[in-house]
């Protein structure tokens, strides 16, 4: 197990990325910390399966895959930390899920997608995982989905909006995301450009990959072309350590609103560069940096006004009984504070034990598949904002299809503005 100590983990965190912000020179993660060893909910050593995959007599044997070493470990590591924390709390208060415990088996693919193949491939033939759920970021996913599809093992609850994973379910029907589609986050800031801010220059800050593909065509979707223009364009290298010249570039252009599909170390990078150059456009950055740690990964200073997305109570509303009882599993149960992070990875743990215990009549994968058709009909999670719920069919695999606006303001995320809805 990776017990460490809370304030120990926000440090080691925070060392890593500052390492980053500052172009630090450091070995290629391809030749770097090997994959990790899989950790439980449980402690001990699961039992010979059984007839379905991944099922004993008093285990439920699940997967994840995602980064807890390298670059990435330090941002995304929380998320898998919330699901661990979650489905521990329900073995040690909730008697599990249809009288078994839940066993989560996390492979470390540091968000690439080499390591994710590896890591998926450990999943199924090694420890027969009965289905995945939560595999992090949009290349790691996508070198891994199709073979999960290909081998029916349910897909749940992916941490990624890239819109290819919803967008077919009848092609790839163990495939549900939960994060909502980038096309549409993209759409949702263009529209909001063109509406409050007529006639600045627009400039995209992208990783080049499907992500970045996503949030360019939803962008360029929603600008209203008669009152903003996309000035310039720079992409990036999931590998990159720098992109210290992609910022230069935007401000040589005269951008004066720069929307950023980017991830929390390259996200730090763009506004502390930015503030570094003494400019200082107004920026829109993708939900998957809406966390408190960016404003330590950036400062309170240069991360004032940033202007992102999210679907989820925030770790900071303390009052609200449901994020109180979230501090308290991840103070008693994880091995993180608690954070945005968490708040996501418990929702897609909570998920993941709903539609277990819906499922006890018929533990096969696809009995799993049914009552997630079945039971997230306009169905209101603990954790998500009152008003955005999971409405999923065999026919609609999009679990999330509204976001507020969040303002980053005294070193805090703070809401504002309606829910914005995209449901068809």
């Amino acid at each position: 197990m990776r017990k460490l100590g809370k304030f120990s983990l926000i440090f080691l965190a925070l060392a890593a990325l500052l390492l980053i912000v500052a172009v630090a020179c450091e070995e290629e993660e391809e030749e770097g910390t090997p994959t990790g060893t899989p950790t439980a909910a449980v402690t001990g050593t699961p039992t010979v399966v059984g007839e379905v995959e991944g099922i004993t007599d008093t285990e439920i044997i699940l997967g994840m895959h995602g980064p807890l070493s390298g670059t990435w470990g330090a941002a995304y590591a929380p998320v898998i930390g919330g699901v661990e924390a979650y489905f521990k709390y329900v073995n040690a208060e909730e008697d599990g899920a249809c009288g078994r415990d839940i066993i989560l088996k996390v492979e470390d693919d540091q968000y690439l997608p080499a390591k994710a193949v590896e890591a998926v491939k450990k999943l199924l033939d090694r420890d027969h995982v009965f289905a995945t759920l939560a595999g992090i970021g949009t290349a790691a996913h996508s070198a891994v989905w199709e073979e999960l599809n290909e081998r029916g093992v349910p897909d749940l609850w992916i941490m990624s909006g890239a819109h290819k994973f919803g967008s077919e379910p009848e092609k790839y029907p163990w495939s549900v995301p939960l994060l909502p589609d980038y096309y549409v986050e993209g759409t949702i800031f263009g529209k909001y450009i063109s509406e409050n801010m007529p006639d600045k220059k627009v400039g995209l800050l992208r990783q080049n990959d499907d992500w970045g593909n996503d949030v360019e065509a939803g962008l360029k979707n929603g600008l209203d072309p008669d009152k903003n223009e996309v000035v310039a364009v720079q992409t990036y290298e999931l590998t990159d350590i720098s992109i210290r010249s992609q910022v230069t570039n935007l401000k040589n252009a005269g951008v004066e609103v720069v929307v950023s599909a980017s991830n929390p170390p390259s996200s730090a990078q763009l506004t502390k560069e930015a503030e570094r150059l003494d400019w200082h456009p107004q920026f829109f950055i993708d939900y998957v940096n809406s966390d408190p740690m960016m404003f330590l990964y950036s400062s309170p200073e240069a991360m004032e006004g940033v202007i992102t997305l999210q679907a989820n109570k925030l770790s900071q509303w303390t009052d609200d009984p449901d994020v109180a009882e979230h501090h308290r599993i991840m103070n008693e149960y994880g091995d993180y504070p608690a954070g945005n992070f968490t708040v996501v990875g418990e929702a897609a743990a909570f998920l993941m034990v709903e539609a277990l215990r819906a499922t006890c009549d018929n533990l096969t994968r696809q009995g799993l598949m049914d009552a997630v058709h079945t039971i997230f009909k306009d169905y209101q999670g603990d954790l998500t904002l009152e008003g955005i719920t999971t409405d999923l069919s065999p026919t609609d695999h999009l679990a999330t299809e509204a976001m507020r606006m969040l303002r980053a303001h005294n070193g805090e995320w703070e809401y504002f503005g309606e829910i914005v809805s995209f449901r068809q």
